[in-house]
């Protein structure tokens, strides 16, 4: 059947098409110079119109597109309209069934894989709309019809609310889970520790995404979670114990949480370990040469004395380093340091050994070259640390030749080594889950152990807690960006948050929450106490009040109750504390470092020197050439990482908290504090 303009009509319509001819499944649409073809499967509708004597047929196509014939006799055009919507309609529900069938089995395979009792993770959704998009191209009709057939509708917006908003979608599938999960596994939650998990815990635990970080605040039970997260894998059938690797930061650490995973799950089967012990398992089992670890890694005081030592010779014999060094100490690190034999000065002894030790550690840690060091460096810098590293290199041919002289390795060369093993294929990850602790302090190196393990099994799910407010060992290598960028790195997946501290009160969790969230790069997340706190929990007190506030204390502190004394540096040490033993016997007391409290806690806790100057607290922001070379770039905000240092010391406290400040140098801090409502006290 053909419908054909009028000789009038084409002459007066000067249109490209002048005729139509119905074909088997679509209309062929064509003119002296022009043809177009269009089939039934990609017409949307066809209208006709009349004008002021001829018609007009009008093909509405995909993306806004119509195709017009003008000029045809009225009456012939009304007859062929209506003989072409028959034949366009037949076909039109004769495709809309087969397109029903299509779409209602593509639901029922999204059902299947769907299953209400288990977490639907982003790559599946990701996957679900990935099937949905394929099974849309093989429907005979186009998309924008399917509403407008009775046998399609209804399966057709359900695929729609997959493609509009995956993720409402995947959060509501994701929360009906949980709910049922907390009810049905209610006597889980109450029993697995020896407190109930509270709904934010309970919620982390039961997440299933394949990378999940956990943000927890000061004591708000990061390990519990993990604890609770290895009895839920093992309840629930998802992972054998020999399946699961738990992963902690030190040693202490992973011996505490194989005493809590044997007292709450009673089995010895999970062993929590650390990076470097499971770098050597991998090598053991990948590797015919087993290596050793230096006894040097875990003797502090023997390692200092190797760099002291091979300092020290190095700038008696050799007159340019004796230069290079003194230029180094003064001109960078900003020292006092004497023209003759300062070398020898017990002062400056004291400070090197943990430098030393620190910048010979992050060069081991880049494992490149010298020269590849020298170049990777940031060019404004580049030229400056060549030369600082030619004066570390005696220090790392000396670290070298001890470890020669050990047959053993190092930390940093024993990660290396165990992910060559990984990379070459040697070692075959048994482990389906890994769950890591205190992740804020992973550094590359690490991450990279991480990543190696993960790439032999797409499937191994990433567990970690960790709080980028606690981020405080950049200094040795962690990169905050690992915490804060989470899914950049790790892939895919979650984050959530823990918003309960079972540690401090209301009142100290308010000053340390607000100080920390001054900087606008930390993460937001919430933190309740279950106590409320006085107005005094944290209080600013003189430097020249410690004694007066010991005997304060010793009035009512009992002897089961811990104080704490921190400092930013070991040599700030109060002499005050060589006569506690005497003078407040029934006080316990405590010294040590802001960054070794990390995981401590403490009735009440005291924090010296919040001052400013060379030892001040915070530190003076001057970062040497070694770490702006060989750490990645600090944020950009003031004294950052001093203010995550502040945060941890005070959040150390269960009920009250001294902060002491130098009152003629007070530390910029002091103010800030003095902002947030904490009250000056001129005595305790």
């Amino acid at each position: 059947m053909e419908l054909r303009a009028t000789t009038l009509g084409k002459r007066m319509a000067q249109h490209p098409y002048d005729r139509v001819e119905l074909l088997n499944a679509g209309v062929k649409v064509s003119g002296e110079q022009h043809e177009y073809l269009i089939p039934f499967n990609q017409l949307l509708s066809i209208n006709c119109k009349r004008g002021l004597v001829w018609g007009e047929l009008e093909f509405v196509l995909p993306e806004d597109k119509v195709v017009r014939l003008h000029g045809t006799e009225w009456g012939e055009t009304q007859r062929f309209h209506r003989h072409l919507i028959t034949r366009w309609q037949a076909w039109s529900q004769e495709m809309s069934d087969i397109s029903a069938g299509v779409l209602q089995q593509l639901l029922a395979e999204i059902a299947d894989n769907n299953d209400a009792d288990k977490w639907l993770t982003r790559q599946k959704t990701s996957t679900i709309r990935q099937r949905i998009l394929h099974a849309l191209e093989g429907l005979p009709v186009p998309v924008s019809r399917l509403n407008s057939f009775d046998n399609c509708r209804e399966a057709w917006q359900q695929c729609q609310a997959w493609l509009n908003d995956v993720e409402a979608s995947r959060q509501a599938h994701n929360q009906r889970y949980t709910e049922s999960m907390l009810e049905q596994y209610a006597d889980f939650f109450q029993q697995i520790e020896s407190s109930p998990l509270n709904d934010s815990q309970a919620r982390a635990v039961v997440n299933g995404e394949r990378s999940l970080l956990v943000l927890a605040g000061a004591g708000s039970g990061k390990t519990s979670v993990l604890v609770a997260r290895a009895g839920w894998l093992m309840t629930r059938g998802e992972a054998a114990a020999e399946q699961i690797l738990l992963l902690a930061f030190g040693r202490k650490a992973a011996q505490e949480m194989d005493e809590r995973i044997q007292a709450r799950l009673h089995t010895d089967a999970i062993s929590a370990r650390t990076f470097h012990s499971l770098a050597l398992h991998i090598i053991q089992q990948g590797s015919k040469k087993v290596p050793v670890v230096s006894k040097l890694e875990n003797d502090t005081t023997a390692r200092y004395k190797l760099f002291t030592d091979c300092w020290q010779q190095q700038c008696k014999e050799k007159k340019a380093q004796a230069k290079g060094w003194r230029l180094w100490l003064q001109e960078e690190m900003g020292w006092e340091v004497g023209e003759d034999n300062f070398w020898n000065d017990a002062k400056i002894l004291k400070r090197m050994g943990s430098r030393l030790d620190r910048w010979v550690s992050l060069m081991r840690m880049h494992g490149g070259t010298q020269a590849e060091m020298i170049d990777n460096a940031p060019e404004e810098v580049r030229e400056l640390f060549g030369k600082r590293v030619k004066l570390m290199a005696p220090l790392l041919k000396a670290w070298k030749t001890a470890l020669k002289e050990e047959n053993a390795v190092d930390f940093s060369g024993l990660i290396h080594q165990a992910i060559n093993v990984l990379e070459k294929g040697r070692f075959v990850s048994p482990w389906k889950h890994i769950l890591v602790d205190e992740f804020q302090d992973i550094s590359p190196q690490r991450a990279a152990l991480l990543a190696a393990l993960r790439k032999q099994n797409s499937q191994t799910t990433l567990f970690a807690v960790g709080d980028d407010w606690q981020a405080i060992y950049r200094f040795s290598g962690a990169q905050l960006s690992l915490t804060t960028a989470f899914t950049h790195y790790f892939g895919e997946g979650d984050n959530c948050a823990l918003d309960t501290t079972y540690r401090f009160n209301g009142r100290i969790g308010q000053i340390a929450n607000r100080f920390i969230q001054q900087n606008p790069h930390q993460l937001r997340k919430p933190l309740n106490s279950l106590t409320a706190g006085d107005k005094k929990a944290v209080t600013l007190l003189p430097d020249d009040q410690l004694d007066a506030l010991f005997d304060k204390l010793s009035g009512y502190v009992t002897p089961e109750q811990r104080i704490l004394v921190l400092a930013r540096y070991h040599h700030l040490k109060p002499a005050t504390l060589e006569k506690a033993a005497t003078r407040w016997p029934k006080l316990s007391i405590d010294f040590m470092t802001v960054h070794a409290s990390k995981g401590q806690q403490a009735d009440y806790v005291i924090v010296l020197g919040l001052q400013e100057g060379q030892d001040g607290f915070p530190a003076p922001a001057r970062e040497s050439i070694m770490e702006q070379a060989l750490l990645p770039e600090p944020e950009d905000f003031i004294d950052a990482e001093e203010r995550r240092l502040l945060y941890v010391a005070m959040t150390r406290a269960r009920h009250r908290v001294w902060l002491m400040f130098n009152k003629e140098n007070p530390s910029p801090f002091v103010e800030i504090l003095k902002q947030l409502d904490v009250p000056v006290a001129r005595k305790p």
